[in-house]
């Protein structure tokens, strides 16, 4: 079995170098990435030119622009980063079908056994500089047996190395021997770290099978993954390299610093595995007909319907998915293509569902001078999942609630939602609540079952609601025998109740600040059965109100 090899690319441009590939005219300016943090702006992505004038990521906007007045900025984008980390994924994917993000702009791939196909790693790293100069990007590359010693090769190699003197180290000689000792070398004594040579074209990026500890040695402590507070903290230890911190006994560091210095540590070294999770590729289901001849008939587009839906439905239920929203794509001869979308109110691939709502979006279709290519893809879908009969009794119960289940009400909301849009389609859902205008809220029909088990209240309720109105008569808590209400003078024939309902103290509701409510049903003479109430009072004054209206 061959030994493990892990490749890491990292892209340390990004975000700025996905700007720049579509242009916009600050090709060679001083161009940045800016992102919010701790309520400022700082650089999070800098091209070669911006590099050139000093700055650095992590600067503020403010200091930037000082240091450079022609600075072209854009804030950053994380989702279309994303995507276009996703394609580079992609694209990452002729050098080994195992192949992970590491966000925000870096990829993990797993070279075992892949790398010979290409003569060697030295000239897959070769492609790949060549490959992401061709697309405009700036990459840096490790390969190692691990996938900490990979990150840190990609990184860190062919850097200058840190100080190994400095003010605050524990072995530094006190001021008064400082004339007797020999004569160091000012990077010794505090001053600038050595440039790295310049004729070193290319840093040596590549560990050789077996020499981990070797390679990683001389690289500084940051190079392991950890966070820039235990970085600097081993610092001023005195522990500024990997090789002196692996000589270091392991349960003292894990006392002082946690054990997510030792992990790294250790993956780093290959003591602890850590495994490459390639992104699970995300499924489609899409199908395309082209035709010898253009068609612009509607009869002819929904011939091509049918012989589309009957293979789209062996692909989802292959699946176990079903269809939520599909898209009818239409290519015309002369390049041009109109796209439509369906929305369903349950999950489904059965043609029958599905072709009556693209039916219905036939009268939309411009042909022009003709289509030659009809694509359907179902893109939003959702799984469906077999139920497992437990016996004989189960399975027939199930097939006769088969038999008789009803989906003319999935249809018409599909058919309807097809017209004005699924999210426009409501139904009412009951609610934990003894607030009259509490008791239900409204929810998506296409996204929700029928409620069935409704909780019964203690009184009636009416069949309309309204805000509450005021009703004049005495400020009594008895039922008024006259009252005015909505400029009408009304007798009462018929009480009944009353029901009393107290406000939920935890929420200020502005409706419930007249305090607690008696409700009564009241009959009047002219044969109205309205709902009023007595307010008790709180912050605001005490009376008498209509909320509703029994049919």
């Amino acid at each position: 079995m061959p030994k493990r090899r892990i490749l890491s690319v990292w892209f340390p441009r990004l975000a700025a170098e996905r700007l720049l590939r579509q242009g916009g005219g600050y090709l060679d300016a001083p161009f940045a990435v800016v992102r919010d943090q701790n309520n400022m702006q700082v650089l999070a992505s800098l091209s070669r030119a911006a590099e050139a004038e000093g700055l650095s990521p992590g600067q503020p906007l403010r200091d930037a622009q000082a240091m450079c007045p022609g600075l072209l900025t854009r804030l950053a984008n994380p989702l279309a980063e994303a995507q276009f980390l996703a394609a580079l994924r992609r694209w990452a994917g002729r050098f080994s079908p195992w192949v992970a993000e590491e966000p925000p702009a870096a990829l993990v791939i797993d070279l075992t056994g892949c790398a010979h196909l290409f003569g060697g790693e030295v000239p897959l790293l070769e492609q790949i500089e060549q490959d992401c100069t061709d697309l405009g990007l700036t990459v840096q590359c490790g390969i190692a047996d691990t996938v900490g010693a990979a990150w840190a090769l990609a990184r860190f190699a062919g850097q200058p190395a840190p100080l190994t003197r400095s003010g605050d180290a524990i072995d530094q000689e006190a001021y008064a021997t400082r004339a007797r000792a020999v004569k160091r070398r000012n990077w010794e004594r505090g001053g600038p770290a050595p440039r790295p040579d310049q004729n070193q074209d290319r840093p040596n990026r590549i560990a050789p099978p077996g020499k981990t500890h070797s390679v990683l040695a001389p690289l500084p402590v940051s190079a392991l993954r950890i966070d820039a507070d235990t970085a600097t903290a081993l610092s001023r230890l005195g522990l500024r390299h990997v090789g002196e911190l692996s000589g270091t006994p392991r349960a003292a560091l894990a006392r002082r610093f946690g054990r997510a210095l030792v992990q790294r540590l250790d993956q780093a070294l290959g003591a602890e595995p850590e495994p490459v999770s390639p992104a699970k590729p995300a499924m489609r289901f899409a199908l395309r007909l082209t035709l010898p001849e253009p068609i612009g008939r509607d009869e002819d587009v929904i011939a091509a319907i049918d012989r589309l839906l009957p293979e789209l439905e062996k692909r989802l239920k292959a699946k176990g998915r079903g269809a939520r929203r599909l898209r009818l794509q239409l290519f015309r001869t002369e390049g041009s293509m109109q796209t439509m979308e369906i929305g369903l109110a349950r999950p489904s691939a059965s043609p029958d569902r599905i072709k009556p709502l693209l039916i219905m979006k036939l009268p939309e279709i411009d042909a022009g001078f003709g289509i030659d290519c009809v694509r359907i893809e179902a893109h939003v879908t959702e799984p469906v999942h077999a139920h497992q009969h437990r016996g004989h009794v189960e399975a027939a119960a199930d097939a006769n609630a088969r038999q008789h289940s009803n989906t003319a009400l999935d249809d018409l909301i599909g058919r309807l939602g097809a017209r004005i849009g699924l999210e426009t389609i409501t139904r009412a859902h009951p609610a934990d609540s003894n607030i009259p205008e509490k008791t239900s809220h409204r929810v998506a029909a296409a996204w929700s079952e029928p409620a069935h088990d409704w909780p019964r209240p203690p009184t009636p309720r009416p069949l309309t609601l309204w805000r509450p109105e005021p009703v004049q008569a005495h400020d009594t808590p008895a039922p008024p025998a006259e009252f005015r209400w909505r400029r009408r003078h009304l007798t009462t024939i018929a009480v009944s109740g009353p029901e009393r309902i107290a406000p939920e103290w935890w929420l200020d509701d502005p409706e419930w600040r007249t305090g607690v409510r008696d409700y009564w049903q009241v009959t009047t003479e002219t044969g109205e059965l309205l709902w009023l109430y007595y307010a008790h009072g709180g912050t605001m004054s005490s009376g008498w109100f209509c909320q509703g209206a029994f049919a």
